[in-house]
């Protein structure tokens, strides 16, 4: 199992300021940092360079927007959802990421007012087809991620996610299981990493609240549990967002402190999770 720690807690946009962050992270016993890739201007040769020092390895987060919406009915558009993947994919390959992981089937936080059409399911699966096929060529996994209702409409469930990653049929187009969004959507923890098992290239640990892994809501045994019935080997990467940075508290609905500090996160987090791979339990309330 190897275990990260998702940088968008700090910024959406790593740089230099950045890189005493990573060092105490790689301190606190963490195999790697999952990077934002947002901004194609950063020097990302200097993230890898450091990453390199440290030791770390990482995978990488990205989204898309309005103006590169995979499932829009304007050509143009998903041209410019399928340019920004392939930009994406040269940026991972920059970064030496294994995984690239996110929402990137269509644009977070737009909705039609009505569920997914057979037509918009269609179009990301084509742009996300042809993302992986560049993907293949940087020996990188696109781990697509599913949303609860609140967050996007065209991937709400871990069924949806499969079904998705089925139409692409690309052996580099994978899905990936995140613990907050499937406290929302799901029955239960255990069936959804049951329903993932097949097609599983990712895990996000995440608090019901969004703070401090195994202080909430979130049915830890069942999750961990499960996991290890599937044999689940790969990346397991806390995600929990703060007010740090105003444009993600707003479109991630945080409006008050959910942790005493970002160091709680990691360090109680990194604590929890190996207490549960452990089969001790534990929480770092």
């Amino acid at each position: 199992m190897k275990l990260g720690m998702n940088l968008l807690l700090w910024t959406g946009g790593v740089t230099a300021e950045h890189f005493s962050v990573m060092a105490k992270i790689k301190a606190a016993g963490f195999d790697g940092v999952e990077i934002p890739v947002f901004d194609p201007t950063l020097d990302y040769k200097a993230v890898r360079a450091e990453l390199d020092r440290l030791g770390l390895k990482c995978t990488t987060v990205t989204i898309l927007t309005d103006e590169t919406n995979a499932i829009s009915d304007s050509a143009e558009t998903r041209q410019k959802a399928a340019d920004w993947l392939k930009k994406v994919v040269e940026i991972n390959h920059t970064l030496g990421s294994e995984t690239v992981v996110g929402p990137y089937h269509s644009a977070i936080g737009k909705f039609s007012g009505a569920g997914p059409t057979a037509d918009e399911k269609k179009r990301s699966a084509d742009v996300l087809r042809g993302a992986a096929e560049f993907a293949k060529s940087a020996n990188l996994m696109m781990a697509v991620e599913y949303l609860n209702r609140f967050e996007c409409y065209l991937l709400t469930t871990a069924a949806q996610a499969v079904e998705l990653v089925k139409m692409v049929d690309h052996p580099n187009l994978r899905t990936m299981y995140d613990t907050f969004h499937a406290h929302i959507e799901e029955k239960s923890q255990a069936a959804t990493v049951r329903t993932l098992a097949p097609v599983l290239a990712h895990v996000h640990i995440s608090e019901n609240d969004r703070g401090t892994p195994g202080t909430g809501q979130v049915d830890w045994d069942a999750a961990f549990g499960t996991l290890a019935e599937v044999k689940y080997d790969g990346w397991m990467v806390i995600e929990a967002f703060g007010r740090a940075l105003p444009d993600l508290a707003a479109a991630t609905k945080v409006w008050r402190d959910l942790f005493p500090s970002p160091e709680d996160v990691y360090t109680k987090g990194i604590k929890f999770i190996k207490e549960q791979l452990a089969g001790t339990g534990g929480c770092c309330g």
